[in-house]
């Protein structure tokens, strides 16, 4: 009997939701209990994704552990789950992150804390639904389950702001929605109109024939919705207000996770479905994302409040990921999937500290610090190991995936790079001064002479995230092996489909020529023979 574990990674925290609500009412004991039973619950669920990558076969680029059945048959919708070493590497990092949040909001989370965790269960469930579904209204539905929880984390546990955050995220995330969602219903009407029957299959609407003008208005519809999460320049804004209003917990997994829901759609839908206009698009794209890269790095460095800096940074870092997707080759598309992987890691790491830091002062602000590292010289030192990983020091996670990112953006078009080395640059600018600023020179408060330092439960969240990136840094293969094959059929995919369509236009545009040719033939023959024939 086959295990379904791709349901139990997403039922099993909503189950454990349904589980909180019959805990009583809220007093010390019992929401003690609930931090520990939502803890035990999100990592059963890593336990499972890691079940999930042991069965898991590397080498083959096929979809797996495949789990499918009708929904509503009469619009050919399916609940259709199933993996690739794409989607795999995401879930199983959805379900690494979770714990760690959890964690991070042991303390700072006072009030509410049973709806507090419901929400963070029933978000990853939804996560994690987005990266495993096949039937594109299966996935819309996951996609627009996930702004429900995030809005609430935000609006009720969030900072001074977080009403005006959680309402332009809200607001941001379901207009890009809307559009994605009328290219969904189209794709099935050309489905119907081309086999007569609707369908929201994934695999088979990658099959359908789609005219170059009409790929290009379902391609910007997709792209819009996608480029709005990811956030890429200039539809950004709702980001810094979102990261700076949210509580630890909510940043780490809107960074960690989150944001990388917009980047998964521009690789799983947005390009294999409609590579004609993905290539006609790509150069304008790849502008955009240098541009973020850029613009990012620069915003970052004026920042006082380090949180707003670290989100900064995400529009910077998230830039050189479309990007890699741009160059549509292996090298490119293999380094964006990675750097999806790592700026996970090292941003929701980043996220993590300052939010450690901002418990013990309640300010964030960079110049309330100064020498920590004498204070708190353990917490100095992981937050060194997560800031290089996050500039790209080799050796650490940030590194390859930038790497492999601009050798395909070299490979595609060199002076892309150009940008984006100069966006590596200044973000070792901000993040050393950064670093320089709060752990190094004297204790410029009273207040920071007393701080303690790294508490057990923090050095369970900050190990697991600094063994990370140094595993993910040393050991690449173990990510990159997996994924190679789906991703090489990705962009075998988009590269066939635009040769095809390149062929057939020069077929067409020769047969034009010849029936042109042939017609003048004809119109010289009759010339003659009228000059010839009184």
């Amino acid at each position: 009997m086959n295990v379904p574990l791709l349901s139990i990674s997403w039922l099993l925290p909503v189950a454990g939701a349904g589980l909180l609500l019959l805990v009583g009412n809220a007093d010390r004991r019992r929401n003690g209990l609930i931090r520990w039973l939502t803890l035990a619950i999100s990592i059963a669920v890593f336990a499972v994704t890691l079940a999930i990558w042991a069965s898991f076969d590397g080498s083959s680029p096929e979809f797996q552990l495949v789990e499918r059945h009708a929904w509503i048959p009469a619009f050919g919708i399916d609940y259709y789950v199933a993996i690739d070493g794409v989607s795999l590497l995401l879930v199983v990092l959805t379900a690494f992150l979770t714990p760690i949040a959890l964690l991070s909001s042991w303390e700072s989370i006072g009030r509410k804390v049973k709806e507090f965790s419901i929400f963070i269960l029933l978000l990853e469930a939804a996560m994690i639904g987005v990266f495993l579904s096949l039937d594109l209204f299966l996935f819309y539905v996951f996609w627009d389950a996930m702004l429900i929880p995030m809005y609430f984390l935000i609006g009720i546990w969030g900072y001074d702001q977080r009403i005006y955050a959680a309402i332009k995220f809200m607001l941001y995330t379901m207009a890009g929605s809307v559009l994605m969602l009328v290219a969904i219903l189209g794709l099935a009407y050309l489905h119907n109109a081309a086999e007569g029957s609707y369908s929201f299959d994934l695999l088979k609407l990658y099959t359908l024939d789609i005219a170059p003008s009409t790929q290009v208005w379902f391609f910007l519809a997709f792209a819009v919705a996608f480029a709005i999460k990811v956030p890429l320049f200039p539809f950004h804004t709702w980001l810094p207000d979102a990261h700076v209003q949210a509580p630890t917990a909510g940043s780490v997994i809107l960074a960690g996770v989150l944001l990388k829901m917009g980047t998964y759609g521009l690789v799983r839908f947005a390009f294999p479905l409609f590579p004609v206009a993905a290539a006609y698009f790509a150069p304008w794209i790849a502008v955009l994302a240098v541009i973020g890269i850029i613009y990012g790095a620069l915003v970052a460095m004026v920042q006082p409040d380090m949180k707003k800096l670290v989100a900064y940074s995400s529009v910077s870092h998230l830039g050189f990921v479309v990007l890699g997707i741009c160059a549509m080759n292996v090298q490119g598309m293999q380094g964006a999937v990675y750097q999806m992987l790592a700026h996970g890691v090292s941003t929701g790491g980043l996220f993590l500290m300052v939010g450690m830091l901002s418990d013990r002062r309640h300010t964030r602000l960079i110049s309330e610090f100064g020498g920590l590292k004498k204070v708190m010289p353990h917490l100095t030192a992981a937050f060194m190991i997560i800031m290089l990983a996050s500039i790209g020091l080799p050796g650490l996670n940030g590194f390859i995936g930038e790497f492999l990112i601009m050798l395909g953006a070299f490979r595609w078009d060199p002076r892309y790079v150009v940008g984006a080395g100069l966006g590596v640059i200044l973000s070792a600018v901000y993040m050393l001064w950064m670093f320089q600023r709060v752990y190094y020179g004297k204790v410029t408060h009273d207040e920071n002479v007393t701080l303690p330092d790294l508490q057990p439960r923090e050095w369970a969240a900050v190990v697991p995230i600094c063994a990370a990136a140094l595993i993910m840094g040393v050991f690449p293969a173990l990510f990159l092996k997996p994924m190679e094959p789906a991703v090489t059929r990705i962009v075998e995919r988009m590269q066939n489909t635009q040769t095809l369509r390149v062929k057939d236009e020069m077929q067409n545009a020769k047969f034009k020529m010849q029936t042109v040719s042939a017609s003048r033939e004809r119109s010289d023959s009759r010339g003659a023979f009228d000059s010839v024939v009184p």
